[in-house]
């Protein structure tokens, strides 16, 4: 079945930088658009970034410039670098899988058919 397992999570001061992996199995990872997502305490969930199979990028405006979603076939894992990161990036973040029924490059939910369990990122001033 599919499975998909975030980690590299953790508590970092501000201006500081995460790499967040997520691994896949029971499935093509290639063939697939893959996002991440984040929910901060108390708002709703946001798409931050997906990398289309053929490596198309797009990204939330409050993310751009900072980080960079990437992704290796060769061993099924997405990966999201962090740079600079600010107290309102705190959140769980989510590894996705967009089904292809959606419109992966907005950012959306709508056609995400599989979600990891999430890595919390907490960022202190």
């Amino acid at each position: 079945q599919v499975q998909l397992a975030e980690s590299g999570g953790g508590s970092v001061q501000a201006g500081g930088t995460l790499r967040l992996s997520c691994a896949a199995s029971g499935y093509t990872f290639s063939i697939y658009c893959m996002m991440w997502f984040r929910q901060a305490p108390g708002k709703e969930r946001e798409g931050v970034a997906a990398i289309d199979s053929d490596g198309t990028t797009r990204y939330a405006d409050s993310v751009k410039g900072r980080f960079t979603i990437s992704k290796d076939n060769a061993k099924n894992t997405l990966y999201l670098q962090m740079n600079n990161l600010q107290p309102e990036d705190t959140g769980m973040y989510y590894c996705a899988r967009e089904s292809g029924l959606g419109d992966c490059l907005r950012l959306g939910d709508y056609g995400v058919d599989a979600w990891g369990e999430g890595t919390l990122v907490t960022i202190s001033s």
